[in-house]
């Protein structure tokens, strides 16, 4: 979750109102979201709850606007592994304990320490650029395991049936690569376009010389 912040950390220290604790419940909330951007080491490092404490009102802001854990893509339009977005509890719980004054609680309920998990791995095939004004066309069946957009777009496939399929659709635009939670599998004579701006399909493979599960 890297925090874009404009004023400075949030200082002083607010009446404890709630039961909710950095130690039992927002840590495990940071240490699965946040600490791949705001590990121990970090320019804004979320690593530990008084590290963390300074700036909860920011993090507060930022959830409640989803602009972070950045990630833009719109749920229900693509399937993709490494989202980090928060659900709607996890956003009640910090909304909650920010409010509620932060409260650290008892350290005896931290959670063990784990290492972040590495982003999903692409293997290296042909890649190939779709634009708004370039869309692509499949001469045979191809697979891609990921999408790299350079702006925020809707990206589709109209298969030569005429169905579509929404491949990714990007409100915010933060420099990511998403990789699909199983390889797209699309047919020959298929067309994929973008609304707008461009991107590049990656590990673009013909299907017989994939493994797609």
């Amino acid at each position: 979750m890297l925090l874009c912040i404009c004023s400075g950390p949030i200082l002083a220290h607010d009446p404890v109102t709630t039961r909710i604790t950095w130690t039992q419940e927002i840590s495990r909330i940071v240490q699965n979201r946040c600490l791949r951007c705001h590990g121990e080491g970090s320019s804004i490092s979320f690593a530990t709850y008084a590290e963390a404490r300074p700036w909860a009102k920011a993090i507060r802001n930022q959830v409640l606007t989803r602009k972070m854990p950045p990630w833009g893509a719109v749920h229900g339009a693509g399937e993709f592994r490494d989202d980090p977005s928060l659900t709607e509890p996890e956003i009640e719980r910090v909304v909650q304990w920010v409010e509620g004054g932060a409260p650290e609680g008892d350290p005896i309920y931290l959670p063990r320490p784990r290492s972040v998990p590495a982003v999903a791995a692409i293997r290296r095939h042909e890649a190939a650029r779709i634009s708004s004004t370039q869309p692509l066309t499949l001469k045979r069946e191809y697979a891609f395991t990921a999408i790299r957009p350079d702006s925020p777009l809707e990206a589709v496939a109209t298969l030569p049936d005429g169905r579509v399929e929404h491949l990714i659709w990007l409100k915010d635009y933060h420099g990511l690569t998403y990789v699909f939670r199983d390889p797209v599998r699309l047919p020959k004579g298929t067309v994929v376009r973008v609304t707008r701006g461009s991107a590049v399909l990656l590990d673009l493979a013909p299907v017989a010389s994939v493994a797609l599960h």
